[in-house]
């Protein structure tokens, strides 16, 4: 039986797990690893220190469907509506801009919910805090390194971290990158940015109307959700979360400087937007450096294959494109290629 590592449990890590579960059940040994102490990736959904708030979304905030995709990955939304992961978006989002045919998702339980859902039909091995710092070929197989120190061997190896962190790695892949490779790996720009979550008591009630707010103008937010409205969450007994976004421009300018100092711009810019606003019980603040892809690797098939044997494949949005209809597709490329290479 082959042993997969699949490094990175979030969105496409996850995918990747499920559909290979699905496609090869008795034929592979699937391995996760994630430096984090948890699932997510960019769709983390962070728990308040107090149990009486209800959690926020740090990363993305719902999902969109696109016409482009409406047939191929109708399984994949059905599945996620069956089973009450998703649910459609309804609430008041000043400021979204709808486009003709697509359709847009929240989550109930949490962004997080939607990569822990695929990791469970996974069945997948999952383990935290497990930072992966070099790979060496070792005959047919490859020798994975961790941080923390030790390693294992597997026969093949899927990586679906930021395009930085995989050109960051130590051992053998720089060596096995062609020219062209290394060159359109090292053209992917991602944006950055910081997200600032506000737990609030029980007894507060959000004066405004919406869920969720597009904000144009300001130099430093862009955007605002009240959490559990946009889950339609209110009456759930918890006190509301609020959720702020940087605007890019503000993220790259404030990118290299420790988020402790950033978290009292981010509240001062939002007071002005929301002077009435409450005192949460807590505040937890999130620098993105990888937010979302802003070029991607051109022409790619979802996924970059570096060997055959013993199979490399890199995966994620950065290979296709950055929102879960490209997710969906690398994990499908990645999928093709390691069912003709098992």
């Amino acid at each position: 039986m082959a042993r997969v590592l699949i490094v990175g449990a979030g969105l496409t890590g996850s995918l990747c797990a499920c559909l290979l579960r699905r496609e090869m059940q008795n034929k592979v040994e699937i391995v996760v690893w994630d430096k984090a102490r948890g699932s997510g990736g960019r769709m983390s959904t962070s728990r308040p220190p107090d149990p009486s708030s209800s959690s926020a979304d740090l990363g993305a905030q719902y999902i969109t469907s696109t016409p482009a995709y409406a047939q191929s990955h109708h399984s994949f939304y059905s599945e996620l509506l069956s089973s009450g992961v998703l649910q459609p978006l309804n609430t008041l989002v000043e400021g979204l801009k709808q486009r003709d045919g697509s359709k847009d998702y929240m989550t109930p339980l949490g962004m997080c919910s939607v990569v822990k859902h695929f990791l469970s039909e996974s069945g997948a091995d999952l383990f935290f805090e497990h930072h992966v710092t070099g790979l060496y070929r070792r005959g047919a197989s490859w020798e994975v390194q961790r941080k923390a120190g030790g390693s294992e061997t597997f026969d093949a190896v899927v990586l679906t971290m930021p395009v930085p962190q995989i050109l960051q790695l130590q051992g053998d892949v720089e060596q096995m990158l062609s020219v062209q490779q290394k060159q359109q790996l090292e053209g992917v720009q991602y944006s950055s940015r910081f997200a600032v979550a506000l737990f609030f008591p029980p007894d507060v009630v959000f004066s405004f109307p919406w869920a969720a707010r597009y904000v144009t103008n300001n130099p430093c937010i862009c955007y605002i959700a009240a959490d559990s409205r946009k889950r339609n969450a209110d009456a759930s007994g918890r006190g509301p979360s609020l959720v702020v976004h940087t605007s890019v421009p503000f993220g790259l300018e404030h990118l290299e400087k420790d988020k402790e100092d950033v978290q009292p711009l981010i509240l001062q810019e939002l007071h002005k937007l929301l002077p009435d606003l409450p005192e949460p019980i807590s505040i937890k603040c999130q620098k993105w450096r990888y937010s979302q892809v802003l070029t991607s690797v051109p022409d790619c098939p979802g996924q970059m294959t570096v060997l055959d044997r013993p199979l490399l494949v890199c995966g994620g949005d950065a290979f296709s494109h950055s929102n879960f209809d490209g997710c969906v597709e690398s994990a499908l490329s990645v999928l093709s290629v390691l069912k003709a290479s098992l």
